[in-house]
């Protein structure tokens, strides 16, 4: 088994909680807390969540972790 992890970021919208739905809905696991952080070059706030898969073989760079 091996563990994938790919963090989660948006602004902070509904986009950013359908893209963290998505990835619990195809195996993901929360890993952690959100974090918030406010972006003032452009005037917003931006949204993190750190996400965990475990998947049969192995890791390789050239995976495409959101299409997991």
């Amino acid at each position: 088994m091996t563990t994938l992890y790919r963090t989660i970021t948006e602004d902070d919208t509904s986009q950013f909680c359908h893209r963290v739905t998505e990835a619990l809905s195809r195996g993901w696991s929360l890993y952690g807390q959100p974090v918030m952080a406010f972006d003032a070059a452009r005037g917003v706030m931006r949204m993190g969540q750190a996400v965990t898969k475990e998947i049969h073989g192995e890791y390789h760079p050239e995976m495409k972790l959101g299409a997991q």
